[in-house]
This record gives structure tokens, C-alpha cells and sequence, in this order.
């Protein structure tokens, strides 16, 4: 049996949750050749949404754990696309993170560290990605984060 994206994570210490549902007029997913487009999603954690702004009551940490759990709601989406078969990825090619942060906050990419250092721990060597992290003055939700991707799969047979 090959190797699926919930064991990897798993072997992290994590659990892949159900994909979810887009929340206006658009999809999760959407594949155009070998590449697949992933939505933003945002930090959630068992269900409730991380909230807040990274230096304004969050701290660097805090938001990086934001990223990690976006970046795990992302994974859901491409296991929902996939099957789950972590073999299905070539490459993930790209992450778009936005952070709430407070007007003067400039750490965002040791903010956005908490979903790179997870998805590479997923996919190896095929993880590595091109990034923005970008702060906003706000986000769905309140969210603390939200994150989009662009990932390459193998040729549909």
C-alpha cells in the first residue's frame, strides 16, 4: 500500500482533518493539467478558527502554529484531489501566505516558517517551494492566517 498524505502528517504528530467546504461562490480545488490550485485556507484548529493579528496580541510563535494548521487545512484540500496518495505530488510549486499583523509588524516570514517547515516535512524534497508572506490588515474570519497553493501532480492516467 503506498504511502498517504494523512500517514506522513501523522508521523508528525498531526491528524488530517475532512476537507472543507468553500464558504462563498467559489471551489477548493481546481486542476488544470498537472497543476492543481488550492483556495486560501485558513488557521483552524479542532474546528475554531485561530484568530487575531501577529503583533498585536499574537505573538511570532502563535502565528506560526496559525501557519502550520493552515498549511494542514491545504494539505486536506490536495488529499481531497488526490485521493489522499501522497505519490500524486510532484512538486508543490508555491505558497501564498497572508498573515494579520499589526501595522508595524515585519516578521512575517518566520510567521510563514510554521507552514514551510510542515510541508516539507510532508513531501520532502518535493515541499520545497517558492513563497510570499505578506501581511494584511485583516482576513476571513479574523483569521490569524491564511494560506493558498499552486502544487504540480503527477499525469492523470
Amino acid at each position: 500500500m503506498s504511502e498517504t498524505i494523512a500517514s506522513r502528517l501523522s508521523a508528525l504528530g498531526h491528524r488530517l482533518p475532512a476537507a472543507s467546504a468553500p464558504a462563498a461562490n467559489y471551489v477548493s480545488t481546481v486542476r488544470t493539467g498537472n497543476l492543481l490550485v488550492v483556495s486560501g485556507q485558513i488557521s483552524t484548529r479542532n474546528g475554531a478558527v485561530l484568530t487575531g493579528a501577529v503583533g498585536a496580541g499574537v505573538s511570532v510563535e502563535e502565528g506560526r502554529v496559525a501557519a502550520e494548521c493552515a498549511a494542514i487545512s491545504v494539505l486536506s484540500q490536495i488529499a481531497a484531489a488526490t485521493g489522499g496518495a501522497l505519490a500524486s505530488v510532484r512538486r508543490v510549486v508555491r505558497l501564498g501566505v497572508y498573515i494579520a499583523s499589526a501595522s508595524d509588524f515585519a516578521k512575517q516570514s518566520e510567521v510563514a516558517n510554521g507552514a514551510s517547515d510542515l510541508v516539507v516535512g510532508v513531501f520532502g524534497e518535493a515541499g520545497r517551494h517558492a513563497r510570499a508572506a505578506v501581511g494584511v490588515a485583516a482576513l476571513p474570519a479574523g483569521a490569524t492566517v491564511e494560506i493558498e497553493a499552486l502544487v504540480e501532480l503527477e499525469p492523470e492516467a
